[in-house]
């Protein structure tokens, strides 16, 4: 069964055709709001420690408001999940971007107000829109043939580049386009932020009709539409028996500490050697690139030679990205390097990832599987970029870098005893 254009009510069969035109105009819509979406945190976040500085006038508290973004993006990936799993991608799409807008409007309140608490609130819920950023990638996966989930993903995953680039440079302009107003410059690049993530959800709602999760629902067989299957509780059993989608798991929640870890570090080891804010955002720019503008390669990758073979691959540039940027010292060419190497790790651990997670659980699961996973992303993530600091502070940039590489050892060895001992089924997609 599929579902006519505007409604999410299932209404005929399905042909090979009908199902391909609905996954492109579904692919279109997730990725307008991408770019979109993309835009807006990028756009205000690379200001949200400034601001941080400014309403509680200390440095030592500039890098709490970062955090609580991430934190915010961790708590509400479950609650998000579960709204999708019973009513669909698009109403748990268009509440995340309603909360991140609400969410950067506190954040401009706090700001003129000068409330340091409501900041951390602001910022919190402004990290909803990041968690819908994340989903997105799983919306585009839900209508795809099995052997090219991959290359959806990354092509989501993509559309993400165009936000990262731009953001951080209309962050001035958005700042001075409050000038002379009663908002602190610092806090206008939030005004815009809710102004963009209001569209991206207005965007959503209107469009990503029908619904892909309810549609590929209709589409299932009947013994995989059990509601008790769609409960968090089924999605932890799934993934507890399945080895294939626990390596999943680990895999995007390695990948992703490891790239936050010693990416959140390197503009002050750059410093320390000498290098000034072009050379840093050049650096950091670069980083960004091999993370979202190469990830329909390692889409296409994963489908063609297997998901564990692009996580082997990630495992070895995440690896040698460490060694570069852990050794480089003045070197910063070197740095750069090292930095790029871990974006293009991150997008192989990503998309491998996120595509053999949907592959090993059933379909009512995934939902809440994808939920759990990004929770474990991000819990992750904001735990090891807090322990980075640690580190830096007590050891030093190498040591860091040492850690990360560490790190990637148990998931290496994972993927090893997951290929040798659970195989790719004989049928359906090679992983």
């Amino acid at each position: 069964m599929t579902a006519s254009p505007g409604t999410d009510r299932p209404t005929a069969a399905a042909t090979g055709p009908e199902l391909a035109r609905l996954q492109r105009r579904t692919t279109g819509v997730l990725i307008a709001s991408q770019v979109l979406g993309g835009l807006g945190v990028p756009i205000s976040i690379a200001l949200a420690p400034v601001l941080a500085t400014e309403v509680s006038g200390t440095e030592a508290l500039s890098g709490l408001a970062s955090t609580a973004a991430v934190i915010g993006t961790a708590l509400v990936s479950l609650p998000l999940a579960a709204l999708m799993t019973a009513r669909g991608r698009r109403p748990g799409l268009v509440l995340a971007y309603a909360i991140g807008a609400a969410g950067a409007l506190l954040v401009v309140l706090a700001a003129t107000v000068k409330s340091f608490p409501l900041l951390m609130l602001g910022m919190a819920a402004f990290g909803a829109a990041s968690s819908a950023n994340l989903q997105a990638r799983f919306a585009a996966a839900d209508l795809a043939a099995p052997d090219r989930r991959a290359r959806a993903i990354s092509v989501v995953v993509w559309a993400s580049t165009i936000g990262a680039v731009l953001g951080p440079n209309l962050s001035a302009p958005a700042s001075r386009s409050f000038a002379g107003t009663s908002i602190p410059e610092t806090a206008g690049p939030f005004v815009w932020a809710a102004a963009v993530f209001l569209l991206t959800g207005t965007l959503i709602g209107v469009l990503l009709r029908p619904d892909p999760l309810l549609t590929a629902r209709a589409l299932a067989t009947a013994g995989e539409q059990t509601r008790e299957g769609r409960s968090l509780r089924a999605g932890i059993a799934a993934v507890k028996t399945s080895p294939r989608a626990r390596l999943a798991l680990v895999t995007v929640a390695v990948s992703h500490t490891t790239m936050v870890s010693i990416m959140v570090m390197t503009p002050m080891d750059l410093g320390h050697h000498g290098a000034g804010l072009e050379l840093i955002g050049l650096v950091i720019s670069g980083h960004i690139a091999g993370m979202f503008a190469f990830s329909p390669v390692m889409g296409w990758l994963a489908d063609r030679i297997g998901r564990l073979s692009v996580i082997g691959l990630a495992a070895g540039l995440l690896s040698v990205a460490a060694l570069l940027a852990g050794t480089a010292g003045p070197h910063h060419g070197q740095t750069a390097a090292g930095l790029f190497l871990l974006g293009l790790g991150w997008s192989a651990g990503m998309v491998s990832g996120s595509a053999l997670l949907t592959d090993s659980v059933p379909q009512p699961a995934r939902a809440a599987v994808q939920g759990l996973s990004d929770l474990t992303m991000n819990t992750a993530a904001g735990v090891g970029g807090a322990a980075a600091g640690l580190v830096m502070s007590q050891a030093s940039y190498g040591w860091l870098n040492a850690i990360g590489a560490c790190l990637l050892l148990p998931m290496a060895a994972l993927a090893l005893f997951t290929a040798r001992r659970h195989p790719a089924p004989a049928k359906g997609v090679s992983s």
